[in-house]
């Protein structure tokens, strides 16, 4: 008997089973090909899906006629929507802590070598960009202007300490400073003044944001992180020059204080020359009213030497009033260099070719040169302060210089 159980248990499977199993193998695949066949017959003719949502540029830059300059943007496409999306978003908080009678205030002359500087305070406090919630900020202003600290005789040691005695108050009143150790932090100055006196708080200097008027490569002043801002003597004493290259009969032009070595040079090479008019002192107002003026409008090319900085507010009287300017400076980070191509509406030169400047210029072609001062009567807005401000001027532009740096900051 226990053979016989052994025998049935050997025995293979019922046909009927073996049958039924097969059978049901092959439905089950024909149902998954019927299924797939399906899904892919749906997919090929339902509609796309919908795409994502565009972001909405309320900025009329988009269409704007004022932006007719493209070819002395680096990049006018990406200049266009960067500048519509900062106009659309961009938020600075303006810490509201501080002594008046120093620091906190705005000059109240908006003339003179500080005019850009009081500029920017009186147009940051009345513009859109401005937040009352430091939680919506992108930036913290710490608005620190040495003009009046200055005018009351303070010396750059007290004026460090005062400085110095802020900060601390800010680190110590708010937590915004100490989550990026001040890097999405920025104040203003203008003149020397401003960079001498806070030279000595160090961590100011190297972590926030040095929106300058003297920004030289070969001192502190770091490209990617701090800011040129144009020195203009405003306001301008004759209307703003261009179209008229037919009246710019003189080749080059300059008359100043010889107070660095190069303009030393430049009065010593070119003073007695026939064809540059070159004199080694400004021009006395008893020889005529607004004479200084006057010559931008005659001449092709107005010679911009560095003065005690790098700088010189020279450089934008010079594009107000159409005459090209001829950079003569090492290591200036020029104004909004990082958007606007100088070399198509100026002629840059290292220092060194001071002794070659005539030959240089009157190498420049009749239309080279009308070519450079079409684009310079273009880029005449980029340098104009305004209050209110206006789309596309010296504030807007130092705004967005700002909004690019904010974008590298993490916390």
């Amino acid at each position: 008997s226990g053979v016989k159980q052994q025998q049935q248990q050997q025995q293979p499977p019922h046909p009927q089973y073996v049958c039924s199993v097969k059978s049901s193998l092959l439905i089950l695949a024909i149902l998954t090909l019927f299924s797939f066949s399906f899904l892919s017959f749906n997919s090929l003719h339902s509609p796309p899906p919908p795409p994502p949502p565009q972001v909405k540029i309320s900025s009329s830059l988009l269409d704007s006629p004022n932006l007719n300059n493209e070819h002395t943007y680096h990049s006018p496409e990406v200049f266009r929507f960067n500048y519509a999306e900062m106009e659309r978003s961009f938020k600075v908080y303006i810490y509201p802590d501080g002594d008046p009678n120093t620091f906190y205030q705005t000059p109240r002359k908006l003339t003179g070598k500080y005019s850009s500087e009081g500029y920017f305070f009186q147009n940051i406090r009345e513009s859109h960009f401005r937040t009352d919630d430091p939680e919506q900020a992108h930036l913290f202003f710490i608005p620190i202007s040495c003009h009046k600290m200055r005018g009351m005789g303070i010396s750059y040691e007290n004026m460090t300490v005062i400085i110095q005695n802020y900060i601390d108050s800010l680190i110590a009143k708010y937590p915004y400073w100490n989550r990026t150790l001040g890097a999405d932090h920025f104040f203003v100055t203008c003149h020397d003044v401003g960079v001498r006196a806070t030279e000595g708080v160090p961590f100011l200097v190297k972590n926030a944001i040095r929106v300058v008027c003297s920004p030289s490569y070969d001192v502190g002043f770091i490209p990617h992180k701090d800011v040129a801002l144009p020195q203009v003597l405003q306001p301008f004493a004759l209307p703003a020059g261009g179209n008229d290259v037919e009246n710019r009969t003189t080749l080059g032009f300059w008359a100043g204080h010889r107070n660095s070595k190069i303009r030393v040079i430049l009065a010593r090479v070119w003073e007695n020359d026939t064809e540059l008019d070159i004199s080694n002192n400004r021009i006395n107002r008893a020889t005529g009213h607004l004479v200084y003026q006057r010559r931008f409008y005659r001449t092709k090319f107005c010679i911009c030497p560095g003065g005690s900085q790098v700088n010189s507010a020279r450089i934008t009287d010079s594009i107000h009033y159409g005459c090209v300017p001829v950079i003569l400076s090492d290591y200036y980070d020029l104004p909004f260099n990082d958007i606007l191509d100088w070399q198509k509406f100026a002629v840059i030169l290292k220092e060194r070719d001071v002794y070659q400047l005539k030959q240089i210029l009157k190498g420049i072609t009749d239309e080279k040169f009308a070519h450079l001062h079409k684009n310079l009567v273009k880029v005449q807005k980029h340098f104009q302060w305004n209050s209110p401000p206006v789309e596309l001027d010296a504030f807007h532009m130092v705004m967005y210089d700002l909004w690019l740096r904010h974008h590298v900051i993490k916390y």
